[in-house]
């Protein structure tokens, strides 16, 4: 059996960004019930979209 590490979170940067309020609304509606943060949310659909990017 290996050994267990305790993971370690990224580091993060925070910046500052301006959202259109029906954009807030619609994350919200989505994660609303689930066990997901706005800002986990944002970044897995930036890393979905750069994603695309560089499949493009």
């Amino acid at each position: 059996m290996g050994k267990f590490k305790i993971p370690e979170n990224p580091p993060t940067v925070n910046k500052t960004i301006r959202f259109p309020g029906d954009v807030v609304q619609a994350v919200e509606d989505a994660i609303q019930g689930k066990e997901c943060t706005f800002s986990a949310f944002v970044i897995a659909a930036v890393r979905a979209a750069l994603e695309d990017l560089e499949e493009a």
